[in-house]
């Protein structure tokens, strides 16, 4: 039996060319030029463009072959998951729901047990893609990996020895996370070598920055076709403060990593205090290694030259995720309660919120099980949203959270008058929103980094391929909330690589989302 992608009836719209889209799609989400991707199926950059405009027929074994490439599910035989979410719009959200660990956090810490060899224990680890993919490389190199129950406690066992040799590099390719084994790594080998993440060139500027925080301990990398090839000198250390050239969240905890294994002290300026930075201190921290400063742009490490012992950690809950549920009950006026909030990383995100007219009650704090983190549980109601009078923008901890700011524009697409955001960070991201259009949104892009916004809306259901940026594809999936009548969300394995069972959990709380796959 064939399996392949779903294809109207004749007079439709043209399968090739909505196959030609998503290809597109996920080739720009990887970061791969045509001629890239060509390359990697053996083909021409023409081909690969004729495919892209649906000029080509596909072959089971060309979709296969892309789908791999691209680390996107085109065919699938027998496959559990779904590729697709159909939106059955316009109901009332209620009751409670809690936020799930951070994705982040996890990832992080995931990398950082890399310098234990003792047991590390984590609890309830987001159960997701990006999670799974760092797992099918670290059980490569020799790390025992089981998840020990249903709540998602996971056992990591690190070997003295790990066969670098025998690196998982597809799945390496398909998490840009394998950057942060390079701090972890540099003291477990003197030479040792790591695939790019979607195995495009990225070069040595995208490692430049990690580069900054690492030459100091010895690390000396090298860009070469499809790898990075790493070379350590033993017993350095750095002689005067790190300052880090950005404030990047995986640049910090590079740094931490590295740090934690050098016998000295490691000064790291202008680091991230963000919410995973903090819970890589706190595990850090319960491994034996002192950081002063948490919290703060100025971290002070004083490490040690082995680490062997049984943990266990809780990292906390996501921030983004909260935010996105209180997103959910916003556009559907709806009254839920959303528990386990981490407020310290959303502060200005409901002040904001605030300003344009969210009605909500919160909880008094409680801590969570890092025994760190604060914690709130937030109940919104049905509220009459208006733009807010200031442009909304990101900043770095403690401002409002870049990858929050996507939400912002479904919310003023809600709310009554025109909004700006301004997408600083990212060249492409605020582009994506303008999909919103497809929905009934007002929605302009004013360059590659602002969006102007007029609401309110009147959202109607219609089918949209997943944008393939994280963000941008949960804010689409919230719209069509919202809308009325039925909507599909094509390709949505982007939203599973940083979203455990959404969809499901949204049900829990009246929505109405069927999962499918196309045979």
């Amino acid at each position: 039996m064939t399996q392949t992608t779903e294809m109207p009836a004749p007079g439709t719209e043209n399968y090739r060319e909505r196959i030609g889209a998503i290809i597109r799609d996920a080739r720009l989400h990887a970061e791969l030029t045509q001629t890239q991707l060509a390359a990697q199926l053996g083909t021409s950059q023409s081909a690969v463009n004729r495919i892209e405009k649906g000029q080509q027929n596909l072959t089971l074994d060309t979709l296969s072959r892309l789908g791999a490439a691209l680390d996107s599910e085109f065919v699938g035989v027998g496959a559990s998951g779904p590729n697709h979410l159909r939106v059955h719009g316009g109901t009332t959200l209620h009751g409670e729901i809690e936020v799930k660990t951070s994705k982040n956090a996890g990832v992080a810490l995931l990398c950082a047990s890399l310098l234990n060899t003792g047991t590390t224990v984590l609890r309830k680890v987001a159960r997701i893609e990006e999670v799974n993919r760092l797992l099918e490389v670290l059980t490569s190199i020799g790390v025992k990996a089981r998840w020990l129950n249903e709540d998602n406690d996971l056992e990591l066992r690190v070997p003295e020895r790990l066969d670098l040799a025998s690196i998982d590099a597809d799945a390496a390719r398909r998490t840009r996370s394998i950057i942060m084994f390079l701090g972890p790594l540099m003291h477990r080998a003197q030479t040792f070598q790591l695939p790019y993440a979607g195995g495009c060139d990225l070069g040595t500027r995208t490692v430049e920055p990690h580069m900054t925080a690492l030459r100091p301990f010895g690390l000396d990398v090298v860009a070469t076709e499809g790898y990075y090839q790493a070379t350590a000198s033993e017993g350095t250390g750095p002689r005067r403060p790190i300052v880090l050239t950005e404030r990047g969240d995986t640049v910090t905890e590079n740094a931490l990593l590295a740090a934690a294994l050098y016998e000295g002290e490691t000064i790291i300026r202008n680091a991230s205090p963000n919410y995973m930075v903090q819970d890589l201190c706190f595990f850090l921290e319960k491994l034996g290694v002192r950081i002063e400063g948490i919290g703060t742009t100025t971290l002070t490490v004083h490490g040690t030259t082995g680490i062997s012992t049984d943990v266990e950690y809780a990292p906390s809950e996501d921030p983004i995720e909260a935010m996105s549920l209180i997103t959910a009950a916003i556009v559907t006026s709806s009254s839920i309660t959303v528990q386990r909030v981490p407020i310290e990383f959303l502060e200005i995100e409901l002040a904001i919120l605030e300003e344009m007219g969210l009605r909500y009650d919160r909880s008094a704090e409680y801590t969570a099980r890092n025994g760190q983190t604060r914690l709130v549980d937030i109940t919104t109601h049905p509220s009459q949203m208006k733009a807010p009078i200031d442009k909304i923008h990101p900043m770095p901890f403690p401002g409002l959270n870049i990858d929050n700011l996507p939400f912002f524009a479904v919310i003023a697409a809600s709310a009554e008058g025109q909004t700006m955001l301004h997408d600083w960070v990212y060249e492409n991201r605020a582009i994506y929103l303008t999909e919103l259009t497809k929905l009934g949104g007002n929605v302009k892009l004013m360059d590659p980094h602002r969006v102007l916004i007029e609401g309110p809306t009147r959202w109607s259901g219609t089918e949209i391929v997943c944008p393939p940026a994280l963000r941008p594809a949960v804010v689409i999936l919230l719209a069509m909330l919202a809308a009325k009548g039925t909507s599909v969300l094509r390709n949505v394995y982007v939203i599973n690589r940083g979203y455990e069972d959404l969809a499901a959990r949204l049900n829990k709380l009246g929505a109405r989302i069927e999962t499918f796959r196309d045979i």
